[in-house]
Formats: structure tokens, C-alpha cells, sequence
């Protein structure tokens, strides 16, 4: 029984075997013409077969195959690809270098820490802005009208406005400067204005208390006065009569 089993399976497998041979033969079948064609395709060389069958139905083909083969392409291909290689690394290297200067330019234009303009220039901006402010308070206490206060108070608040719309702006520091440096003109000149402003505002009350000074003690006396006037006019009429007469 076991001699049998094995027999079997022996067979089987000689079987299999077989029939595996045969697919790797007909599977890798050699084939002399389709090989001689592709071997002239790809690099011109060898010859079409079988002649006859070219001459006769593929002439035209059968006579340039050799001449229009992949070979010259692919050198061509691998040329080209070479000098884009260095035309690449040209362009890449190009590109650092910009991006590098672009680089120093986003950093040369934005603001915040790296706005080195208002580092240079804020400190008498900022100075001379509280001073415009200090003095736009002393409107009120000086006799100024809240109409006038708020005229004023709007400089400032647009003076602040476009200081902070610098800071911001993308801009190169050296532009930059130049707007603060414009604000900072713009604030003193109006401060100098103010300062003016608030002189007539000082004369004006000054002027004001003396003549209500003048007035705080109106005379009540009447007789006197008349008394007062009496004798000044007595005493004038006395003086021409002494005066002697040169006629």
C-alpha cells in the first residue's frame, strides 16, 4: 500500500514537472526574426529578416531602419539632461543668493524688535508727543472750551495713529525713519502752535480778573462824589480868574 502511494506521488510530480517544461519552452521561444527587427530598432544594428518579407511589403522601412535607430536619441537625451544638471545647480544657486537677500529685505522691512529706524528716532518722537499732550491738557485749566480741547486731542490721536501705521508698514528702515522723522516735524510745529494758543488763553484771563478787580468796589458814595467834582470845578474857575489878563 505505501509502494503504491509512492508511486503515485512520483508520477505526480514527474507529471508537474513536465508539463512545466513545456510552459518554460513555449513561454521563452526564441524568435530570430522579431529579435534581428528590435536590435536594428534600438541600435541600427543587425539586419531585418527574412529579406524578402521587408522588400517586399516594408521597402521604404527596410532601407532607413538602421539609420532612425534609439542609439543617437538616447545621446542626445543624455546630453540635453547634462546641461540641464548645470543649468539646475546655475538656478538653485541663484535662488539661495535671492533668497538670502530677500530674506535681509523681510527683515529690513518689518517692524517690531527689527525696526531699527524707531530704535534711532522713537525716543524724542515719544518725547515731544507727551509734551503736545501735556499741553493739550493745560487747555481746560487755562479757560479753554471743550470744543477747542477736542480740536487738539484729535492731532494727537491722529499723530499716534501714524506713528503706530509706520511701525507696522512693510518698509525699509531707512524709509521708515524718514516717516518718523516727518511725524516728529509735524508735532513740533503744531505743539508751537499751541504753546501760542495757550499764551492768549493766559492773557485773556489775566485780563479778565484785573478788570473784574476794578470792578469789585463800585463807589456807593454819591454825595461825596458830587462834593468831590464841586470843588474840582470850583477850583478850576478860581484859576482863570486869577490869571492875569495881558490884553
Amino acid at each position: 500500500m505505501m509502494g503504491k502511494r509512492m508511486m503515485m506521488t512520483v508520477m505526480l510530480l514527474a507529471g508537474m514537472m513536465r508539463m512545466y517544461a513545456q510552459g518554460v519552452r513555449v513561454t521563452y521561444e526564441h524568435d530570430d526574426a522579431k529579435m534581428n527587427q528590435i536590435t536594428v530598432m534600438e541600435s541600427g544594428n543587425g539586419i531585418l529578416t527574412p529579406p524578402f518579407y521587408y522588400n517586399l511589403l516594408h521597402s521604404r522601412y527596410s532601407k532607413n531602419a538602421a539609420s532612425k535607430n534609439k542609439t543617437l536619441y538616447r545621446t542626445t537625451a543624455g546630453i540635453n539632461l547634462y546641461n540641464q544638471k548645470d543649468e539646475a545647480e546655475k538656478i538653485d544657486s541663484a535662488l539661495v543668493k535671492r533668497a538670502a537677500i530677500e530674506a535681509l529685505n523681510v527683515a529690513d522691512r518689518s517692524g517690531g524688535a527689527l525696526d531699527l529706524a524707531w530704535q534711532a528716532e522713537g525716543g524724542k518722537l515719544t518725547k515731544k508727543l507727551n509734551e503736545y499732550l501735556k499741553h493739550v491738557e493745560m487747555i481746560r485749566t487755562q479757560g479753554g472750551t471743550e470744543e477747542e480741547y477736542q480740536y487738539w486731542m484729535q492731532y494727537y490721536n491722529m499723530y499716534s495713529s501714524a506713528i503706530k501705521i509706520t511701525q507696522q508698514a512693510y518698509q525699509p528702515n531707512a524709509q521708515r525713519k524718514r516717516e518718523y522723522l516727518r511725524i516728529y516735524e509735524d508735532v513740533r510745529k503744531k505743539d508751537e502752535m499751541l504753546v501760542y494758543y495757550l499764551v492768549r488763553l493766559f492773557n485773556k484771563g489775566k485780563v479778565e480778573q484785573m478788570l473784574a478787580q476794578s470792578y469789585e468796589k463800585p463807589p456807593t458814595d454819591k454825595a461825596g462824589i458830587i462834593r468831590a467834582a464841586m470843588s474840582r470845578w470850583k477850583g478850576a474857575g478860581m484859576t482863570v480868574i486869577d490869571k492875569p489878563i495881558t490884553e
